[in-house]
């Protein structure tokens, strides 16, 4: 089993990498660029998207992975997606600072990325098209997506039921984040299609 998260940047999926690692699963985070060859490589030659990338069980934020999770999805059966969000005004906010830094680094000579506009339009778009993709391509997939809020202080209450695991007594390891946590979630305080029912709603506007 593979776990995809396919959630967009600025959504907690630095603490999905920090969980998923402490509860024992070789995780990779944002690949760099050798793992992105080999992803490239693997889309050439007609095979699973993380076919050459063996050492690994979990995936987020890379997003030559996310935007394809339905071929993922269709390479790799019997996987869990994980999509992580947080309020559309939260991920606009974020990335308007991710973009200020980056700015700031590029005047200093230490940042050589493109990250540099704030496109408020476009990134509303993308937030919007990407989350109603992933609801209706798993719509009738009750054990196959989870919808995480991790800035909105979804943790292991919610992580480890969907992946079968036991919660750990231990603190969610929130990164990216001001000294105190978000508090941690009701455990379980709504079924999988009420959640994915109340944040389609919330996206979508209907």
């Amino acid at each position: 089993m593979k776990i995809f998260g396919i959630g967009l940047n600025k959504t907690g999926t630095v603490s999905l990498h920090h969980a998923l690692t402490e509860l024992g699963y070789r995780s990779l985070h944002f690949a760099g660029p050798e793992e992105r060859e080999k992803i490239r490589r693997a889309r050439r030659e007609g095979r699973g998207l993380v076919d050459h990338l063996p050492e690994y069980d979990a995936f987020s934020d890379i997003w030559s992975l996310s935007k394809d999770f339905a071929l993922l999805d269709e390479q790799y059966p019997g996987s869990k997606f994980i999509l992580t969000t947080r309020t559309l005004d939260g991920w606009l906010e974020s990335r308007r600072h991710h973009v200020e830094r980056n700015v700031r680094r590029k005047a200093e000579g230490t940042y050589h990325g493109t990250f540099l506009e704030v496109d408020v339009e476009g990134w509303t778009r993308q937030y919007r098209e990407h989350h109603e993709r992933v609801l209706a391509h798993f719509a009738d997939r009750p054990g196959d997506l989870l919808v995480m809020d991790i800035p909105g202080g979804d943790g292991y209450d919610v992580l480890c039921p969907f992946l079968g695991h036991p919660v750990p007594d231990r603190p969610f390891p929130w990164r990216n984040r001001g000294a105190t946590p978000p508090p941690a979630a009701a455990p379980a305080r709504h079924g999988w299609r009420q959640r994915v029912r109340r944040y389609a709603a919330r996206v979508t506007g209907r």
